[in-house]
């Protein structure tokens, strides 16, 4: 398991149709994309990994109310063990009518060995 497939499958949960790096398909009303910012060793013993820790930002995109989307977001996420480090209102895009906010989250996974 990694952050990038639990984050999709959250979002699939809420009916979010989400991409990594760009939406490449045509924007529907809600939409999010996916960034991974980091994988780190946090917890090492006897030189090596015991722990890859990945952090991901969550760029949701909506011409609506943010507000409960931003919430059920959020509450699934840390539900499902991510931790919060950052939340943020980016601002009204008027060209094209979106909202954006985003997400960052991280979660430590069992480093696994080949």
């Amino acid at each position: 398991m990694n952050a990038l497939s639990e984050i999709t499958q959250i979002l699939k949960d809420l009916s979010i149709p989400a991409e990594t790096g760009v939406f490449s398909s045509k924007a529907p009303d809600t939409y999010a994309v996916l960034v991974p910012l980091n994988d780190s060793f946090p917890l090492s013993a006897d030189d090596w990994p015991q722990a890859d820790e990945q952090s991901v930002r969550v760029s949701l995109f909506t011409r609506g109310n943010y507000t409960k989307q931003k919430n059920s977001i959020t509450r699934s996420l840390l539900s499902a063990g991510f931790t919060v480090t950052d939340r943020r209102y980016n601002g009204f895009e008027a060209g094209s009518g979106y909202h954006q906010l985003t997400i960052d989250v991280a979660k430590a996974y069992e480093f696994e060995e080949e």
